[in-house]
């Protein structure tokens, strides 16, 4: 109790505190001493992109050509932002699943493999159900890198063990190619 009434006349003093709302503010074109121009508001700098900029609307709209580079790239992007929930099979049972969070549905569920390519970049740019939008962290053409690769996933886990050639059946097996 008598620590209470020690900190008490602190806790009042600190209270009393209102410096941040009094603090100078610059007009967004008005002149400033912070940068060397004089100008309160800077140019972006240099490679800054807009959100609404039409040549990356158009990279939405334009699907890449299917390369192996492709592949790796979106492999390397759905194993940073999807792995975490869908795991790195797609499964749909990643750590953040493991955590309590809510578990996405399979991508070899039959609604998904039935899906258009579009539908999974228009999921990572907008959203869906409990997944956030990734559109501010996912550049268009990853989006569309990401789809293929789900679809390789897809057919990975579909395609039956005697189609594979020689080499793919001994990598498979454990063996050397």
């Amino acid at each position: 109790m008598r620590r209470l009434l020690l900190l008490l006349p602190l806790i009042l003093t600190l209270s009393s505190c209102d410096e941040m709302t009094h603090q100078p503010r610059y007009q967004a074109a008005g002149r400033g001493r912070l940068f060397p121009d004089g100008k309160a508001m800077q140019a972006p700098p240099e490679g800054t992109v807009a959100q609404d900029d039409p040549a990356r609307a158009a990279a939405l709209d334009e699907r890449p050509p299917m390369t192996l580079d492709l592949l790796k790239r979106g492999r390397q992007r759905y194993d940073i932002y999807c792995s975490p929930c869908h795991d790195v099979a797609g499964a749909g049972r990643g750590p953040v699943v493991a955590r309590g969070f809510p578990a996405p549905p399979s991508l070899d569920d039959p609604r998904l493999v039935r899906a258009p390519s579009r539908y999974f970049v228009e999921v990572i740019t907008q959203g869906h159900g409990v997944m956030y939008d990734h559109a501010d962290r996912v550049t268009p053409t990853d989006r569309w890198a990401i789809a293929a690769y789900i679809r390789a996933l897809q057919r990975s886990r579909s395609t039956p063990v005697d189609e594979l050639n020689a080499a793919d059946r001994a990598h498979l097996s454990g063996g050397t190619p």
